[in-house]
């Protein structure tokens, strides 16, 4: 799961303001042990009352470990093996399909190289080109197959035939084939093949562009199912990798032989303060309210809360129903801290750059640098020659593996270069003064009402 340092660790990372004063604004622990209390009461609880102070939780961590000996390990070991083995088998139908959507892309490459000689048939500068080179085809490919009676063999292989060639090559149709200057027995020839070659162009025209129509057809159809097996994919590895455990080999709490478990789990709420409104309150200059201060200054602060949940306990099978209970010690520690949309950019991007993200990054992108060099060719192929279709189904999340999206994929790289911070600057003095001293107040304000009333709902005896 996910291995990153504590979300305490990476605060004072990203921010230069906690970095210097090395702790939260305000911080509250419970702790207590209970073999009959479960941990989903506390969580849900402390998850509800942060819904009804306007913090929007979200979660960033959670792990979970099992000691190898517990039935805990087991059921959820196989529950992961299913999952893995599902997934693994439509990945590999997934890659005989891709296979011969590759196909597909070259031999309709090759298809639009022939079919371009019969356009430019239609174009008086280069139909002289075009005929030459459909001449050169119609020797390799079709004449050739007669054997010693080919134009190639009698021209290069045959005495009295060594201009074969070059009339075949001269002649348009079977008047220019009459008026050469040629021993009638190769005027007899020529005036054959070129009435053979001449149905040879419009046939083989009318045949080559049903071949790629149907091709074209054929490889919308292995898109649609290669999307499809990537949608079906996804839910099973997703699964997969939330059921692995974190890894906690050093861990005392977990023995081989113990039934036991430790969970870990953190919520971040964050709460804007409202500049505009507290200036015209008065507790900011009055200033700070202008629309244009307003539209220079576009850092934004919040009052966050940061709750973390750590558990160990035995887990309890039920009986009947499946499934666990878990009962046993619970710390969970309340911080309170001042961030700025930054730092909680920031944040973010670092937990980005943990295990899931990597793995997450390695579903979404299963085939995308091998189709990405096919990706013009796909869009080609896929719809009109002008009229592109849109997909409609904006959540697939493998409908940008196929370059679909590909606008929309540049215009996120550019959000996502924007979003991106690569440093970030110290307060000045009036954000300092102001706006992080405003919310690190209302922070440990709401830190210790969430702390107290949920002590006085649980009647906890034990706290700090």
């Amino acid at each position: 799961m996910v291995e990153v340092k504590s979300i305490s660790d990476l605060i004072k990372e990203v921010s230069p303001y906690y970095k210097k004063k090395n702790s939260p604004e305000s911080e509250h622990k419970l702790v207590y042990d209970s073999s009959s209390e479960q941990l989903e009461p506390i969580y849900f609880f402390i998850l509800d009352l942060m819904n009804d102070f306007g913090l929007s939780p979200e979660k960033l961590i959670d792990n979970f470990s099992s000691s190898v000996g517990s039935g805990h390990f087991g059921e959820y070991g196989q529950r992961a093996s299913v999952m893995q083995q599902s997934g693994t088998k439509i990945l590999t139908d997934m890659n005989a399909v891709l296979r011969s959507v590759l196909n597909l892309i070259y031999d309709l490459r090759e298809f639009k190289i022939r079919l371009q000689a019969y356009e430019d048939l239609k174009d008086a500068s280069k139909k002289d080109s075009a005929i030459l080179s459909l001449k050169q085809i119609w020797m390799d490919k079709v004449d050739m197959q007669k054997g010693n009676s080919s134009l190639k063999a009698m021209g290069l292989g045959q005495a009295g035939f060594a201009t074969l060639i070059d009339a075949f090559l001269a002649v348009k149709d079977v008047k220019d084939s009459e008026r050469l200057d040629l021993n009638d027995r190769v005027k007899r020839i020529v005036i054959q093949r070129i009435q053979e070659f001449n149905v040879w162009v419009s046939e083989s025209e009318k045949e080559l562009r049903k071949r790629f129509e149907i091709e074209k057809t054929y490889l919308k159809s292995q898109v649609n199912s290669l999307k499809l097996y990537s949608r079906w994919a996804r839910p099973y590895l997703r699964a997969a990798y939330q059921l692995e455990m974190k890894e906690q080999n050093l861990n005392p709490a977990l023995v081989k032989a113990f039934n036991t478990i430790i969970l870990e789990m953190t919520l971040l709420g964050k709460r804007e303060i409202d500049i505009k409104s507290l200036a015209r309150e008065g507790e900011f200059p009055k200033e700070f309210s202008n629309d244009r201060f307003l539209k220079k200054f576009k850092k934004k602060y919040y009052s966050c809360i940061l709750v973390d949940f750590n558990f160990r306990g035995i887990p309890q099978q039920i009986q009947g129903r499946g499934g666990y209970t878990f009962g046993g010690r619970t710390e969970v520690s309340f911080k309170a801290y001042s961030l700025s949309d930054e730092e909680i950019k920031k944040l973010k991007k670092e937990l980005e750059t943990s295990d899931l993200d990597a793995a997450f990054g390695l579903i979404d992108g299963i085939t995308q640098d091998s189709l990405g060099q096919l990706k013009l060719d796909i869009e080609e192929f896929m719809g009109d020659d002008k009229k592109q279709e849109k997909p409609k189904d904006a959540s697939n999340p493998f409908l940008a593996l196929f370059g679909f999206y590909e606008k929309k994929q540049e215009q996120k790289k550019d959000d996502l270069k924007k979003d991106e911070i690569k440093e970030i600057k110290k307060d000045n003095w009036y954000e300092k003064t102001f706006f992080r001293e405003k919310s690190a107040s209302d922070a440990k304000e709401t830190l210790f009402s969430l702390f107290d009333i949920y002590k006085k709902a649980h009647g906890m005896a034990s706290y700090t």
